[in-house]
């Protein structure tokens, strides 16, 4: 793969990378809150588009004639990257944050102390955790935060 397929994000987008990001948090996130409620009723693709029409600048999709993940990068640090589940473990995570870590410089992200998987994925990329931590706002889950 190359970062060829890595294009910045538009307002087209916003309704695919929404269904990206809700379709991972269900299946990683969900086991660890149990909210129902959330999960599959406040969480939803026409909220989460509209939300992320925020941050649309920050966001680049990987794209070879389908949007198949994301990332959205502040400054230095990578907010969120997500890839379709089905299409996992194919490169595409490894070519988006290749991408951020070579034009942004990326050199740190929050991640779920519990997601053992997204932990080991940023670990072989050369991100260590740190022993810094805070709550997941709303929860008494801890994110962590990882260095290159």
């Amino acid at each position: 793969m190359s970062n060829i397929n890595i294009r910045p994000a538009v307002s087209k987008d916003a309704v695919r990378i929404a269904e990206v990001e809700i379709f991972n948090y269900r299946l990683n996130f969900y086991p660890v809150f149990r909210n129902d409620y959330f999960y599959f009723a406040e969480l939803n693709v026409l909220t989460k588009a509209e939300s992320n029409m925020d941050h649309i600048e920050n966001m680049w999709v990987y794209d070879d004639g389908v949007v198949k993940g994301f990332i959205c990068i502040y400054g230095r640090e990578v907010r969120k990257l997500f890839v379709e589940p089905v299409l996992q473990s194919l490169g595409i995570g490894s070519e988006l944050l290749k991408f951020a870590i070579e034009k942004f410089d990326t050199d740190r992200l929050w991640v779920l102390e519990k997601n053992i998987r997204a932990i080991s994925f940023y670990e072989r990329h050369g991100f260590n955790l740190t022993e810094e931590k805070k709550y997941e706002e709303g929860t008494t889950e801890n994110l962590i935060l990882m260095k290159r």
